[in-house]
């Protein structure tokens, strides 16, 4: 039997869980069972979810735009929350309304309900569409969520003015994410509600990035140690984020077992179903809640219609009577027990504290609101025509469920502030209210809209927060629920063995390679000339290095090379100075002077081996310095020349000189340069030095050094300065003991073992030098080389000039050195 029901021309049914529970009986199998009893226990908001239902059916036949002249019925029925107790009155709305019973093939189906409103679980919502969609009954469930039911091939009469839990479970997934939260725990129901939204919030939280350490199942029927299994999970896990994908009535049973102990410090998210549901404010311990609901509403004049329960009314209904026995704690009429307190009429509900009464924030009422709205509309459109201005509606009309099914797909309108229209699949727009349980100033529970979610908006903007936020405790400081810290930039997340993605360690990056963001899975090797800065998190261009003259070495290097050039300089000015003295004459004056010159050449050419090597600079430095020392090599070989020579004029009947007079002495100069400027400018026009960044010698910086371009060209250069000095060494070699008081060849048979020991030496400390040292190297072997040929060839003439006078005579100089 209905438990609240009105005539009319059209008849909408309407099934709600107004019971928590039903009435176990045990079956012996030997007499008929009993038909399935309501146990008392009255769910005071599902009550004022039906009569939403009855106000808003007597709200449109009072209407003159919707259905005029037609009055809907209604038959209210009580699924006491349950899958069979659903089937069965299903089946009843099913069965039509009228007395008779036909016989015939030919059913009528005259008396059958054109709607059907409910239920408020998904899993007796699915039952009852699968038996009213066999005789094509359009139901519209306001709290059905299971994203299952937008299977049109399973479910091709089901509509819902509540969104899918696919829309909750993505929009919980970005509230996780939303506050850094990737390490949480999932407790669900064991129901279709339960695992399929847990399931749907599980995929989004995996392309989120976010790891599960339990998931847990329980109904409010399985065995209690079933439930404190659970509730020990919770407690003894790591994650201070639970989300619960829970039906409220599990949902209290859950909470009510986590109070019996001082309950753990938990973050909780919950689903729609639990979350705003007033009578769970009273788990204080809660404080923080954050969930999905749907937006509150307001429907003018349905607080009055809930109010509005006479003493008679109250008495002629069960349930009302049951309710208003529960809400006042008394008895009404004489079947109250000696201990039990007799209703004496003084009850006031206007200031009674319930879910019935309390419209403060009607989110579900407005769904039922919306459902019954939609059902008008689709029976209008089919029995009512809209001409001039003015509709007219036949009420003798004999519509089919399948017309009215088929107008619900197309119904289009706003109502209340709200556009109701079902998309293929059933569902409306998803619009949801981020809710927060907050403490009031009074020290209440209260939930507190913080922010909305609209599913149709664009990516990245359907989510949005805004006021005051709590968390769990009553902080306002978000809570830390991570598996593993996040990485700081310069280290990389490896996953720890057997555990979720989530947990992992940090490993610094290794050298040469940099990670910029926090949680980062793989550094990244710097570019070439870069170089990690000492937390790895960032790439800065290397030091280029190159012997500079701002840093001591160049100094001291420039400072030799300068005073090498500027010696030169004073002993040709003193050479000129004193150029008809005996010992100037006796020494080739010409050839002196032209040594000078190019030693002076060669200590300014080390220069060019100073600062940042250019295209220009490491073109000439290689040049000037080959063609410098092959001046000097050639003027000191023509010395040498000349010394032999000059000994064998003296014997008798010689005219040796006559073969090497200056033209000679000259030519053999420019030959023996030529050759090397011909090397220089082979090597120059085919594979010339260039400027080169080395990166290979040091990781951390860069060195700006002077390729060779072509290797065969710089030891041709450098093996044939080395082919004049040997040859020369020889030379001097053979006119050491030569009998002359002044004997040059003894001073150039010096100055060549140093300059051949200096360069024989270079060769290896020139491979092996790393970076600007083997510039220092190139520049110290060419100062040595240079300071040896000087000053054993020039100092001691100089001393007897400046210091020893009576020595640079004619007479001295020509005489036989016995010693």
């Amino acid at each position: 039997m209905p438990v609240f029901s009105m005539d009319g021309d059209y008849i909408i049914g309407g099934v709600f869980s107004i019971h928590r529970y039903t009435h176990t009986v045990k079956h012996n199998y030997t007499i008929m069972p009993e038909p399935q009893m309501c146990k008392r226990s009255i769910d005071s908001r599902e009550l004022r979810l039906s009569h939403t239902m009855a106000f808003t059916i007597e709200q449109i036949n009072n209407s003159t735009e919707l259905l005029p002249g037609i009055k809907l019925g209604y038959q209210i029925h009580d699924s006491c929350a349950s899958v069979a107790l659903a089937m069965h009155v299903t089946l009843q709305l099913s069965n039509g309304l009228d007395p008779v019973f036909y016989t015939s093939e030919n059913c009528s189906q005259s008396g059958m309900v054109m709607a059907i409103v409910g239920e408020t679980g998904s899993t007796p919502s699915m039952s009852m569409s699968r038996i009213a969609g066999s005789f094509n009954i359009p139901q519209v469930s306001h709290f059905a969520t299971c994203a299952c039911l937008s299977d049109k091939q399973q479910y091709p009469s089901f509509f819902r003015t509540i969104p899918s839990d696919q829309f909750q479970a993505d929009a919980l997934a970005k509230l996780v994410k939303h506050f850094g939260w990737t390490w949480i725990g999932a407790v669900h129901s064991d129901s279709d509600y339960g695992n399929n939204g847990m399931a749907s919030f599980l995929d989004a939280a995996q392309k989120e990035g976010i790891c599960v350490e339990y998931s847990e199942s329980f109904h409010r029927a399985h065995p209690h140690s079933r439930i404190q299994r659970v509730a020990e999970v919770i407690r003894s896990s790591t994650a201070m984020v639970v989300v619960a994908f829970v039906a409220s009535g599990d949902m209290r049973i859950l909470l009510e077992e986590l109070s019996l102990r001082p309950p753990p410090p938990r973050q909780w998210i919950g689903s729609e179903d639990w979350v705003t549901d007033p009578e769970m404010l009273r788990f204080s311990f809660c404080v923080g809640v954050f969930g999905f609901g749907i937006e509150q509403s307001v429907i003018p004049h349905l607080r009055e219609f809930l109010l509005d329960l006479p003493p008679a009314k109250v008495a002629a209904s069960p349930v009302f009577t049951e309710f208003w026995e529960d809400a006042f704690n008394c008895r009404l009429g004489k079947s109250a027990a000696i201990h039990e307190r007799v209703c004496d009429g003084t009850e006031d509900i206007q200031t009674l504290q319930s879910p019935y009464t309390d419209t403060s924030q009607l989110r579900f009422s407005n769904l039922v609101y919306q459902a019954v709205y939609a059902i008008a509309h689709a029976i209008h459109n089919e029995v009512c025509q809209d001409t001039y201005s003015k509709t007219q509606c036949d009420k003798f009309t004999r519509i089919k469920s399948k017309q009215v099914l088929s107008q619900l797909k197309k119904v289009n309108f706003s109502q209340n502030g709200y556009d109701v229209s079902f998309d293929a699949n059933g569902d409306p727009v998803a619009r949801y209210e981020l809710v927060n349980w907050q403490k009031s100033e009074s020290g209440s529970i209260e939930m507190v809209a913080v922010g909305r979610y609209v599913a149709s908006l664009p990516a990245g903007q359907e989510f949005h927060i805004k006021g005051n936020l709590t968390f769990v405790g009553g902080v306002t400081q978000v809570p830390l629920s991570v598996c593993s810290d996040s990485c700081p930039p310069g280290t990389r997340k490896v996953l720890q063995k057997g555990k979720p993605i989530c947990c992992y360690d940090c490993i610094p990056c290794p050298e040469g390679e940099i990670s910029n963001t926090t949680d980062s899975t793989d550094c990244f090797t710097c570019p070439k000339e870069f170089w990690p800065n000492e937390e790895r998190d960032a790439c800065f261009p290397k030091p280029v290095e190159f012997l500079s003259f701002d840093e001591v070495l160049g100094i001291v290097l420039a400072a030799f090379s300068v005073g090498g050039a500027c010696l030169a300089t004073v002993i040709a000015a003193v050479f000129f100075r004193h150029r008809t003295s005996p010992i100037v004459r006796a020494n080739n004056s010409e050839l002196s002077f032209l040594l000078l010159f190019s030693l002076t050449l060669c200590f300014l050419c080390s220069l060019t081996f100073i600062g940042a090597p250019s295209h220009w600079s490491c073109r000439l430095r290689h040049t000037a310095f080959g063609i410098t020392f092959v001046l000097c090599i050639s003027c000191v070989l023509g010395k040498t020349i000349v010394v032999l020579m000059a000994f064998r004029a003296t014997l008798p009947g010689s005219n040796v000189m006559k073969w090497f007079g200056p033209t000679q002495q000259r030519m053999t100069v420019v030959v023996f340069t030529f050759i090397q400027v011909l090397i220089c400018a082979i090597w120059l026009g085919l594979s010339p030095p260039f400027p080169m960044k080395n990166l290979a010698i040091y990781k951390k910086r860069i060195i700006l050094e002077c390729a060779l371009g072509s290797a065969i060209g710089f030891w041709a250069v450098l093996g044939y300065i080395g082919l004049l000095a040997v040859f020369c060494l020889v030379l001097a070699v053979l006119a050491r003991k030569l009998p002359d008081n002044f004997n040059e060849a003894k001073l150039i048979t010096f100055s060549m073992l140093i300059f051949c020991a200096v360069w024989i030496t270079f060769i290896p400390a020139y491979v092996s030098s790393p970076g600007k040292f083997t510039v220092a190297v190139e520049i110290f072997a060419i100062l040595a080389s240079s300071f040896g040929l000087i000053l054993c060839i020039f100092a001691s003439k100089c001393f007897i000039i400046l210091f020893k006078p009576e020595r640079n005579t004619k007479k001295h100089v020509m005489s036989k050195n016995q010693s």
